[in-house]
């Protein structure tokens, strides 16, 4: 088993080699670059740079994509832009070495979850047909979402995992935002017999519809995280809160207590 903790942002191009260098002196092994408002790192060249810096620190990347993607929306110009985007960040992600796309998936839109379900799982199915012609090594993760009219509930996203062959991103805080509690032992059996687990925490703001805001990351919220995590896994976890590196050095130092 092993548990890396990084957090949510790399930073400018022109910073992130030493961005990545003092992650590494800190302790941290992974790092998800947020290009949730458009992918800044345009350069194959930097991106290459970057993954080989990362790759030496033995820092493990993960990107996120942009917040603007609904691959259920009623507009197919919509819908397209949206993978086109998703498949921006697997190229350039591809050349930094990177593992994972973290992506929100889409929203409801007035249509049944099962409908939505179904025109989501088509995306995600004709994504990994383009990710696996282009010999991409690096996996699509859709990610458990924390307001309730957005698709992304534990079992939306476990059987899109297991329907498509994609990979996932289990963020804890919004899961306890949308059902209002853990369910940890719910959580290792849909996700339990995978051996790779990515996730996202923090702590969090929510009221009776969802998601409000990420918050700082309480310390007994940590230790009930940790102590419930599986022994036979390979985890990332990713800290999304205001003071993302802070708090995965909380984290890190508590894992080392336990």
């Amino acid at each position: 088993m092993s548990v890396r903790f990084g957090p949510a942002g790399l930073g400018p191009v022109k910073e992130a080699i030493a961005k990545l260098e003092e992650y590494h002196e800190l302790g941290l092994s992974a790092c998800e670059i947020a290009f949730t408002y458009g992918v800044y790192i345009k350069s194959e060249k930097d991106a290459e740079e970057i993954g080989k810096a990362a790759d030496k620190l033995g820092i493990k990347l993960s990107i996120h994509a942009p917040y603007w993607l609904n691959l259920n929306s009623k507009e197919k110009i919509k819908i397209k832009q949206s993978k086109e985007r998703i498949l921006d960040c697997c190229r350039i992600g591809e050349r930094m070495q990177a593992y994972r796309v973290v992506f929100h998936a889409g929203y409801y839109g007035g249509m049944k979850p099962e409908k939505t379900y179904e025109n989501i799982k088509k995306e995600v199915v004709e994504l990994q047909e383009t990710i696996k012609k282009n010999k991409w090594k690096i996996k699509i993760a859709p990610e458990t979402m924390g307001k309730v009219n957005v698709f992304g509930s534990m079992d939306e996203i476990a059987n899109l995992a297991k329907d498509t062959g994609c990979a996932f991103c289990i963020d804890f805080a919004h899961i306890l935002a949308r059902d209002k509690n853990v369910d940890y032992e719910k959580i290792k059996k849909l996700f339990g017999h995978y051996k790779e687990w990515h996730c996202h925490f923090s702590g969090i703001e929510y009221s009776d519809k969802g998601e409000r805001k990420h918050l700082k990351t309480p310390k007994q919220a940590w230790v009930e995280l940790l102590k419930n995590l599986p022994k036979d896994k390979d985890i990332v976890i990713i800290n999304e809160s205001p003071d993302m590196l802070d708090d995965s050095l909380e984290g890190l130092k508590l894992w080392k207590g336990i």
